[in-house]
């Protein structure tokens, strides 16, 4: 869904679940404002992957000024989470993990080692659908909602930029 979302709002979605010997990142995105591609250009249905790939996405091979590259760390809880929706849990050690792994990322991929990166983080809040609740209440406006059988996702706040680390490449 976050994914979904963000392509919605013009990213293009390079790798789903990257992994290093660091960690993982849920979802790498780029997004070029000044390629000329207009917000969501890509074709309806067309899918850039698979549920269980992190196949990448070949882009603009020079990035731009406005060329951004957004780690992106997801993070699910249901109703009473101890942990304020999820944003506790991003600890100087989980961040400094994603930031390794965002390096091992452009060592592989050089071709996106120019672009300007940030660390972003989507709250998901998940409710558990009851047989017999008839309507789901929200207490908060939703960036977007997705469904599965028996729970409803909702993407409750996107933070760009949510921690910062300098990545060198070099």
């Amino acid at each position: 869904m976050v994914a979904q979302w963000l392509q919605s709002t013009g990213w293009i979605i390079l790798h789903r679940r990257f992994s290093s010997r660091w960690g993982e990142i849920d979802i790498i995105a780029e997004y070029d404002e000044g390629s000329g591609k207009e917000q969501g250009s890509q074709e309806a249905g067309e899918e850039f992957f698979t549920s269980n790939s992190s196949l990448l996405i070949p882009h603009s091979p020079l990035p731009t000024p406005d060329s951004m590259l957004a780690f992106v760390e997801v993070k699910t809880r249901s109703s009473g989470s101890w942990d304020a929706g999820g944003r506790s849990a991003i600890t100087p050690q989980k961040q400094a993990k994603i930031c390794r792994t965002a390096e091992t990322f452009l060592a592989q991929y050089p071709e996106k080692a120019d672009y300007s990166c940030r660390f972003d983080v989507a709250i998901v809040y998940c409710q558990r659908i009851s047989k017999n609740l008839t309507g789901v209440t929200a207490n908060q406006e939703a960036l977007a909602t997705s469904s599965v059988p028996g729970y409803k996702f909702k993407l409750q706040e996107y933070i760009p930029a949510a921690f910062d680390f300098s990545i060198d490449n070099g």
